[in-house]
């Protein structure tokens, strides 16, 4: 009998379904990749990694954030190096969880999480805009933000570019207005509507715009042989697995932290998730397909649309099955002008704009790291940047941890009293010889370090050198209470 439960589950995976169908096809063909690799990685995500415990109702997919990494690594590497990449990543995504790290991941700072979906979002933006024009992108992430100028003074001499633009440009105004639209119309994903209203509109008027190239399900699967897995001795092929492992473990703890509050079912079990994510990633790999991250904008349309067990997710798999496997003919109507619009919004949508406001006001340093992280990935690449924003952030912290205030003392005879109070880091060290090289030579000297809770090795040989300095002056420098030395 037709229970409700499974109706709901049912309708659940359709939503989901439409929400991902768009987006897996859109990150694909942005990759540099057939669509059906893209499909290969939603079917994966939704029937492999649904099945597998971990969260409940996050959803699992290709992802906008790991567009700009795809494209390097298949642009510097090749096709064949990709499917070794991605297995590398999900065979130690695995690693990772069996021992238990998986919860580690939720220790990254949100400033160079957000730094570092917002330089995705500025390359995804400036990347599609190439090719909602019908033109190639510049190959490095400063390239394409400088050529936009010119990308955009040309579209009026060329009419099959304005034309693309027109479509593309359309495209992401139809998603930004749906949301306006009245309540029973929203049940239909609004990336859907804007790819179908403008491949209907490219038919009917038989613009020549460039159109997704169809290959087959089957024939866009590129197995991985064991000679491949020799490229690993290359020092940049182990650095992008270490990026590919990094980027999509964070993205896919993150969601599920995200999700977790979005309804009130059974919490994610990170560490299972993260192996979740290494199987379907490994599978993913061993198939040639697109690597896989947990995906919010799916997920929380599982949410929204009433899921409460694991059985929506892997049915939007099957459909996504069913689809490529039945109708690989549609996608071949699809311009790609469409997919670069529907990109571009998700770009838009990974801008961190109102957090950039609230951090300048209440952590204006987080807000620096978050920027800093930003422009690195789009001047330089992803991996790197993420190093650079992690950098900073520890930074930052050594900085905020080591606070140290230091008052002296003089009553004009007799010793001068100098007390420390925080923590005596070489970070501080600066400051404390300046204030002690700037007392009167002839003047014996106590100085109380009885507030001093952390005090390290170069702190404390700088301090028994100065001790000694100035007891060879012929005054008396004493320590006392002198606090626990860091090895």
């Amino acid at each position: 009998m037709f229970s409700p439960a499974l109706g709901r589950e049912l309708g659940a995976s359709v939503v989901v379904f439409l929400v991902a169908l768009p987006l897996c096809v859109g990150v694909a063909v942005a990759s540099g990749l057939p669509a059906e690799a893209g499909l290969i990685t939603g079917i994966v995500g939704g029937i492999v990694v649904g099945l597998l415990p971990g969260s409940t109702l996050q959803v699992s997919g290709p992802a906008a954030g790991l567009t700009v990494l795809v494209f390097e690594a298949v642009h510097t590497y090749g096709v064949a190096a990709l499917g070794v990449i991605v297995v590398s990543a999900g065979l130690l995504q695995v690693l990772l969880g069996a021992l238990r790290l998986g919860r580690w991941f939720r220790a990254v700072s949100v400033s160079v999480v957000e730094g570092m979906l917002a330089g995705v979002g500025l390359v995804i933006i400036a990347g599609q805009v190439y090719a909602m024009a019908d033109r190639a992108a510049p190959t490095t992430g400063l390239g394409k933000v400088m050529g936009v100028p010119e990308l955009v003074g040309g579209l009026f001499g060329s009419a099959q570019a304005l034309t693309a633009a027109a479509v593309g440009a359309g495209t992401v105004l139809v998603m930004a207005l749906w949301r306006r639209v009245p309540g029973p119309l929203r049940v239909v994903p609004g990336p859907l509507v804007a790819v179908a209203l403008a491949t209907g509109a490219t038919s009917l008027l038989g613009l020549p715009l460039k159109k997704v190239e169809v290959q087959g399900l089957f024939e866009a699967v590129h197995p991985v042989s064991p000679g491949d897995f020799g490229q690993l001795a290359q020092v940049g092929v182990l650095g992008t697995v270490l990026a590919f492992t990094l980027i999509a473990s964070a993205e896919s703890l993150f969601s599920a932290a995200a999700v977790d509050r979005l309804h009130s079912g059974p919490r994610t079990d990170y560490d299972k998730e993260l192996m979740a994510q290494g199987a379907g990633n490994t599978l993913c790999g061993v198939l040639g397909a697109l690597p896989m991250t947990a995906v919010i904008v799916r997920s929380s349309a599982n949410v929204d649309a009433g899921a409460r067990t694991r059985a929506s997710r892997v049915l939007h798999g099957v459909w996504l099955l069913l689809f490529a496997a039945l109708l690989p003919f549609a996608l071949a109507l699809i311009p790609v002008a469409a997919l670069a619009g529907v990109l571009v919004h998700a770009g838009w949508k990974l801008l961190p704009l109102r957090q950039v406001r609230t951090m300048w006001r209440e952590h204006r340093a987080e807000a620096g790291i978050m920027v800093v992280t930003a422009l690195a990935i789009v001047v330089v690449n992803m991996f790197e940047g993420v190093l650079i924003g992690l950098a900073l952030s520890v930074v930052k912290s050594a900085w905020d941890t080591s606070h140290l205030r230091t008052r002296v003392h003089d009553r004009g005879t007799g010793p001068i009293q100098v007390s420390l109070t925080g923590n005596a880091t070489f970070l501080r060290l600066p400051a404390i010889l300046d204030t002690l090289e700037a007392l009167p030579a002839d003047r014996p000297v106590r100085l109380d370090l009885s507030g001093v809770r952390h005090l390290d090795h170069a702190c404390a040989t700088a301090l028994a050198s100065w001790t000694e300095r100035h007891n060879s002056s012929g005054q008396e420098a004493r320590i006392t209470e002198q606090a626990s030395t860091a090895t």
